[in-house]
């Protein structure tokens, strides 16, 4: 029998123990051993501490990318994962939830490094004066904690389980130790295996545990972070490890626990709210089988309505069909073990001490494509306590399966109480169209509960239901939920950061932050900041602008070109009893005469202006003020190259407005805002392709060049490049475009990357893996015509500037696109010929 490997300390490695067997769900077979006999689990602990200085030093951006990558690795292979997947018992939807909703929270993370700045550690808040001088300041930054994250995981999401924690804690800088349940394990190392092939997390960033690890905590750290999804008691047995409060390590919990869905007082038969709720909450008690820990396990309806809702809730159930998972026809699979079935059968038993099955049978379950007694097949079972405040089962006692139980409320009051008695969960919902039972059930239970859902005609098309925690949300709750949150978009990233205060004088934290902070010194610069690309700006470059003085006929002008007649601007008899002395500039006026002092007039780096962000106008400025301005740079943030447009990033841009000659009493900084601009990067890929470097490069081509890649001679090549340049001037236009129209718009926003074609790329008008008949006697006479080619391009667009040729693989371009096209292409084949 096969056993999991473990990959630990860089290697996959068997136990060296007889293993545990792990069965499938379905027919009860061995799928493999799980076995960590031999493993030294504080060498693997220290190997991800030691390991993660390459995590820790990459930015935001470069993380975020990361996860972006493996995201799109991942998800082409995903069938792969559902045929493992099915063994666990889960059907086509369930597995879609596990395993391409964990490859959702790799792509959700990624795009938080958007919110992060360009470094390896987060600089966070405002900065916070300490002097009134402006000379002592503080701010807080948050850098990647040094340990590692340990995760111990459920079995009922072996992938969400896991990519939901890790996409957290890499894009934070921290490395993980996965340890998956055992049960399901294998689907867990499946994925990880292909992770590890894929090369693109850095060694160390991820090591797996695939079985028993007891002793795991009893080397931890408290640079480490711990978090666990289980049962309440093992999450509490494992909270309390000396270890965990000797080093004083972060432990987040999430633990099973009974959440609720309540059905409005509105939501009476025949109304599209009754119908959500008897659909959500048959979802809940089906999807995965039940075994979600925020599946609903006590449905709260008016005491009026229990009969509507049984029947309803029976007939719903009724059309759930059970068995193989791998069936189309088959709503609910398996559970995951046979001793699974046992203890939920116990469980049930337990709550209907109290309460009454009104729906299922703990002794039969009917099966499609499956033998019921091999698998571990359960029918959905549905309980009845209809005296909930004096019979305590129901809210003490979870069967985590196809199980919920039915419950009544007088009014709204009672239906919170009743709520609130599961003694907290990870989410609760209720369904209504009144907005007004919405808010006070919300408002009065958010106490008890991770996250709340309302849930009423107008949501339900694009809600997520109930029971799907996303990315961006905390995912969590208090008391018997654990206590804990994790995902929650930055704040869980956070959990993996170390906050630490600063303070210092301004200068300094602007060096330390990466952000300038006001009142630091400025560096002015050597040319307009508008005339640097992205790459060479740095926070604290400065431009100071000559003056211009606000006249009364530009006040009024800006008015009536604006049609802003407040009367501080228009009418000066009115300015009694006012802040205002004498006619004062719009505040808006003041700004775009900032823009007008610092704007760089020639075409340069700055592509766009991308927005304003803060903006504060401190005093007034009348008529026949004189102002000047400072542009500073405050930050840079990174952009990914999106459309057709050229690579750029973000600057931030400090403005602060003086007043050139302010009175004694008066300061004499007027106005600050934020701007931000585009800018674009520096192309460093690809050589220009000037004709003197054409020439240059041709003449170190002869016959026997040797290609790097592909099959083409050096004539061949010529003479490819030499059509090109004929399509390129319209010599050649009777062909169809060959790239697909579902594709054509990607392909054609590719020629504004910096990213080379890719080797061995084919082009649709040659025969893929054959070599043309040669056009030319040789290969220097392929060359003069390649040259005459390439200059009847250049006179064609010289002649017609507005114009656009088609070309077969990129659709149709204009000159400024043929001429990224042609850099592009020489590149490629000159860099395949060795001349680059």
């Amino acid at each position: 029998m096969n056993k999991l490997q473990n990959y630990v300390t860089g290697q996959w490695l068997e136990g060296n123990g007889e293993g545990v067997p792990m069965h499938d769900a379905v027919t009860g077979e061995i799928v493999a051993l799980s076995d960590t006999k031999g493993l030294d689990f504080g060498e693997i602990l220290q190997y991800g501490r030691e390991k993660g200085e390459v995590l820790r030093n990459m930015t935001f951006q470069e993380r975020g990318m990361m996860l972006k990558k493996l995201a799109l690795y991942l998800n082409k292979r995903k069938e792969q994962f559902y045929e493992v997947s099915y063994r666990t018992g889960a059907t086509r939807i369930d597995s879609w939830i596990d395993i391409e909703g964990g490859f959702g929270n790799l792509f959700a993370n990624a795009s938080l490094r958007k919110l992060f700045p360009n470094q390896s550690y987060h600089v966070e808040g405002d900065p916070i004066d300490l002097s009134r001088g402006g000379r002592f300041m503080a701010h807080h930054i948050m850098v990647p904690k040094k340990g590692v994250a340990i995760h111990i995981n459920a079995y009922n999401f072996p992938v969400w389980g896991m990519l939901e924690k890790c996409a957290v804690n890499w894009m934070a800088g921290v490395p993980a130790v996965v340890k998956p349940a055992t049960n399901t394990s294998f689907l867990t190392e499946a994925v990880v295996r292909e992770i590890i092939a894929s090369k693109i997390l850095p060694e160390g960033a991820l090591q797996l545990i695939s079985g028993s690890a007891r002793t795991i905590l009893d080397t931890v750290e408290s640079q480490d972070v711990v978090t666990f999804t289980g049962s309440a008691t093992t999450g509490r047995m494992l909270k309390t490890h000396p270890r965990i409060i000797e080093e004083a390590v972060p432990f987040n919990m999430e633990a099973d626990s009974l959440n609720a869905s309540v059905l409005g007082e509105d939501a009476v038969p025949e109304t599209p709210e009754f119908d959500l709720f008897i659909k959500e909450v048959r979802n809940e008690m089906t999807v995965k089988g039940g075994q979600k820990c925020t599946a609903i396990r006590r449905i709260i309806v008016p005491e009026k309505l229990m009969e509507d809702v049984q029947i309803a809730l029976g007939k719903a159930l009724d059309k759930v069909t059970i068995g193989d998972p791998r069936l189309k026809e088959v709503r609910m699979g398996a559970l995951v073990s046979m001793d699974q079935v046992t203890e939920v059968h116990d469980r049930v038993k337990e709550i209907a001490k109290s309460a009454q099955i009104v729906y299922g049978n703990l002794d039969k379950v009917d099966v499609i494509g499956a033998d019921s007694k091999k698998g571990a097949f359960m029918s959905p079972i549905l309980l009845r306590a209809d005296h909930p405040f004096d019979n305590c089962a129901a809210h003490d006692t979870e069967a985590f399966g196809p199980v919920s139980t039915l419950m009544p409320y007088k009014n709204l009051s009672e239906a919170i109480q009743l709520a609130q008695m599961g003694k907290g969960s990870l989410v609760s919902s209720i369904i209504t169209n009144d907005n007004k039972i919405a808010k006070e059930y919300t408002v009065n239970a958010a106490s008890h509960h991770g996250r709340i859902l309302i849930l009423n005609r107008e949501s339900a098309k694009q809600s997520t239901g109930h029971g799907s925690p996303l990315p961006t949300l905390v995912h969590g709750g208090p008391g018997r939920a654990g206590g804990g949150e994790e995902m929650g978009g930055i704040r869980g990233i956070k959990h993996y950061l170390q906050r630490c205060a600063i303070q210092g004088s301004p200068t300094t934290l602007t060096e330390v932050t990466g952000i300038y902070q006001p009142k630091a010194d400025y560096k002015d610069a050597e040319k307009h900041p508008f005339a640097y690309h992205w790459e060479d700006i740095e926070p604290g470059m400065s431009l100071k602008t000559h003056k211009r003085t606000l006249t009364d006929g530009d006040i009024v002008n800006f008015a009536n070109l604006t049609w802003d007649h407040f009367y501080a601007h228009t009418d000066i008899t009115s300015l009694d009893g006012s802040i205002f002395e004498k006619r004062t500039a719009h505040g808006y006026f003041i700004l775009a005469a900032a823009a007008g002092l610092f704007v760089y007039p020639n075409k340069g780096p700055v592509a766009a202006n991308y927005g304003l962000e803060e903006c504060r106008f401190l005093r007034p400025i009348y008529h026949n003020d004189t102002v000047y301005v400072r542009l500073t740079c405050k930050q840079k943030i990174d952009r990914d190259q999106r459309g057709a447009e050229l690579p750029s990033g973000i600057v931030k841009w400090y403005v602060e407005v003086f007043d050139a000659e302010p009175a004694d009493d008066q300061e004499d900084l007027v106005a600050v805002a934020t701007i931000l601009t585009m800018v674009q990067k520096k192309q460093t890929v690809f050589t220009e392709m000037t004709s003197e470097k054409i020439e240059e490069l041709l003449s170190k081509l002869s016959e026997d060049t040797k290609p790097e890649w592909g099959i083409m001679t050096p004539q061949h090549m010529i003479e490819h490049l030499e059509v090109t340049y004929r399509i390129a001037s319209g010599e050649i236009q009777d062909f169809d475009v060959a790239t697909p129209e579902k594709y054509l718009e990607k392909t054609y926003e590719s020629l504004y990357n910096y990213e080379p074609f890719p080797k061995n790329t084919n082009f649709p008008l040659l025969t893929k893996d054959t070599l043309e008949s040669l056009q030319h006697p040789d290969l220097e006479t392929a060359k003069q015509k390649f040259l005459e080619a390439r200059n009847e391009y250049l006179q064609y667009f010289k002649e017609n500037p507005e114009a656009k040729l088609k070309n077969i693989v990129f659709g149709e371009l204009n000159k400024f696109e043929w001429y990224l096209m042609e850099r592009k292409h020489l590149n490629h084949h000159f860099s395949q010929f060795g001349l680059l």
